[in-house]
């Protein structure tokens, strides 16, 4: 199997199992915090249905090449990066109903499903190939990997403390979203466009094609969302003085 296949099965792999796994920690926060049967299968279906809109829109506009990268034309990417984060906040906003099921879903929860974050060694694999130039790959793939393997130590170090150690989680966050920064801004600056800046000698058009694009206009966004969602949660509980769901 050549690396551009595995890491084309992980990449596809991972982004289906990450919705489901969210999916999952929804249904059971939801059954855990008490919310009768009917309620809480409104609030699972509200969130499959976002998951699941936005993963299958982001597979098929990558696999159709809405995102690739060329020297002569202005970059598109930034549409699927940062458009589903401003609708995430938006509807996190305007929704009093999904603030009640982030609320409803612990912070291990919303902490250790960034594991996924871990995979950020495909980066590096395929630097290794000499296929995606250092200046992307290094800081990206080397910053995920430590997000993604910490993200479980610090879960469970939330679940287990007696005081929610609300600093920490603000720590990580703010590693996670700066290493998310790091990540699209090389990668926008390495990447063949008008604004291409670096990496002239290895650009890296495979970030804005199928399947690595999926990870800036999938994961990335869903990454920051949680991340948001995280530091929403402990502004809440620390106004609230304690935990607001069970860890």
């Amino acid at each position: 199997m050549s690396l551009i296949t595995f890491t084309t099965w992980n990449i596809v792999t991972a982004s289906f199992v990450i919705a489901a796994v969210a999916i999952y920690a929804v249904a059971r926060s939801l059954r855990a915090a008490g919310w009768e049967p009917a309620r809480a299968a409104r609030g699972v279906a509200l969130v499959a249905t976002l998951l699941a809109a936005w993963l299958v829109a982001a597979f098929l506009l990558t696999w159709n090449g809405a995102w690739t990268a060329s020297a002569d034309r202005l970059p598109t990417i930034e549409f699927g990066i940062f458009l589903p984060i401003i609708a995430g906040v938006w509807l996190y906003r305007r929704s009093s109903f999904l603030r009640e099921i982030v609320d409803a879903v612990p912070q291990s929860w919303l902490i250790g499903i960034q594991t996924y974050r871990a995979l950020g060694f495909n980066f590096l694999a395929l630097y290794s190939a000499s296929l995606i130039p250092g200046v992307f790959a290094l800081p990206a793939g080397t910053g995920d990997i430590i997000v993604g393997l910490s993200a479980l130590a610090i879960a469970w170090t939330y679940g287990a403390a007696a005081t929610p150690p609300n600093g920490l989680v603000r720590l990580w966050s703010a590693f996670g979203i700066a290493d998310l920064v790091i990540a699209v801004g090389t990668g926008f600056l390495s990447s063949p466009s008008p604004f291409q800046l670096v990496a002239f000698d290895l650009p890296d058009p495979l970030i804005a094609e199928f399947p690595l694009a999926l990870v800036p206009v999938f994961a990335v966004p869903l990454s920051i969302l949680l991340h948001l969602a995280s530091l929403a949660k402990v502004k809440s509980e620390q106004a609230n003085g304690g935990r607001l769901a069970p860890a």
